[in-house]
């Protein structure tokens, strides 16, 4: 998303920089979206599940992403744009209640949510903007959206692998035409120089959407544990998961989660950052909800053998989650703590040695993995001067 002086609308000068409790609100149904999504995955853990996993996961973000910009850039509360976060969010609620589906019966509806939502909101701002130059840029999303919209529909129509092909080719010129800064014939692409951004207020929505997604595992997995009679090991597992949940956060926050906003504000290509912020807390958000289905999976089959799949999302979610742990990091500092990437190459060794031992062992496995990469990033805190920002781009 760009700026430009749209009178009234946009959040330059005396705008509120803090998210607004309307955005908040706009939260609370992808609370859902992404609990639905790792229940799915739950239960069917497989190369089809995983496949329908990542798609359903790549279209709730790119819902949530593109309205976080452009929340970013205009007053949420202000009348054109209050009705277009109203109309996202009731798209969001249709969407996520089809997520159980959307490869089945309700392909079309979830198909047909997702395209109202994306060309609804470009709508919304042709017309917020019909005085303004911004009124370009919406006019870009429009295009690219309706071009996807026919590979959305067309694959809510069809059955069977068609449907998932036609999909990932929708999600990929929905993030790649992205990534190119929407060119459009006639109109180009959007000029870097327009890419400025709300820093403190871009950053605290990316925070807090990675917090909604540590709601997602606490939610999941005490959903879990009610589901199940009471027991020891179901217990000792609950207190995986949710020390699992304390350490994802701590290592969120450490030194780069904190210095988000002074990330943004010091880039060197800020247009950049931000077209590349996305990609990364969509990896470590991924990772949450691989981890979400594991140790749902853990709490209600505590003693059962760990499956090749069971490891792959209790020891994978973590270790994709410090991929992009990792990636922010050299985004902020332009460097990476080993710690990281040592931990990644454990979880991926550990995979396969934990086959056939109990699920709780995997599920302890990955937590004393994120303890060991929380308390190197405390040794390496210790007694030394607050790092500051250094950007890679």
């Amino acid at each position: 998303m760009t700026s430009d002086r749209a009178v009234g609308l946009d959040r330059e000068g005396e705008g509120p920089q803090r998210a607004t409790l309307l955005e908040l609100f706009l939260d609370l149904v992808f609370v859902a979206a992404l609990a639905l999504t790792s229940r799915s995955l739950a239960q069917r853990l497989d190369w089809v599940g995983a496949f329908q996993t990542v798609v359903l996961l790549l279209a709730i973000w790119w819902v949530w992403s593109v309205t976080a910009l452009v929340t970013d850039l205009y007053h949420a509360q202000r009348p054109p744009i209050f009705p277009m976060t109203l109309w996202v969010m009731f798209g969001t609620i249709l969407l996520a209640g089809t997520l159980p589906t959307a490869f089945a019966d309700d392909a079309l509806l979830f198909a047909g949510a997702y395209v109202a939502i994306q060309l609804g909101r470009g709508i919304f701002l042709v017309a917020a903007l019909h005085r303004h130059a911004a009124r370009v840029h919406a006019t870009r999303f429009i295009f690219w959206f309706a071009v996807s919209a026919v590979l959305w529909l067309a694959g809510g129509l069809v059955a069977g692998p068609t449907r998932g092909l036609l999909w990932v080719a929708a999600l990929a010129i929905d993030y790649g035409s992205a990534w190119l800064r929407y060119p459009t014939p006639r109109l180009g692409r959007i000029p870097t120089s327009q890419y400025t951004v709300a820093a403190d207020h871009l950053a605290e929505r990316y925070q807090q959407f990675f917090t909604l997604a540590l709601g997602d595992l606490i939610l999941l997995t005490t959903l879990a544990y009610a589901d199940n009679d009471t027991t020891l090991d179901r217990t000792a597992a609950l207190l995986l998961a949710f020390a699992a949940t304390v350490l994802l956060w701590q290592i969120y926050v450490h030194r780069a989660g904190a210095l988000f906003q002074a990330t943004i504000e010091s880039s060197r290509d800020p247009g950049g950052f931000v077209r590349s912020t996305p990609n990364t807390h969509l990896l470590m958000v991924a990772g949450v909800v691989a981890a979400s289905a594991g140790f749902e999976v853990v709490i209600a089959q505590p003693t059962d053998h760990t499956t090749p799949w069971l490891a792959a999302v209790i020891l994978g979610g973590p270790a994709l989650f410090l991929a992009g742990r990792a990636r922010f990091e050299y985004e902020v500092f332009s460097r990476v703590s080993p710690p990281r990437l040592v931990a990644v190459l454990i979880l991926i060794v550990a995979s396969p040695a934990l086959m056939l031992a109990p699920a709780l062992v995997a599920g302890l496995t990955a937590t004393l993995v994120l303890a060991g990469v929380a308390i190197a990033d405390n040794i390496r805190a210790r007694g030394n001067p607050p790092e500051q920002p250094n950007p890679s781009t």
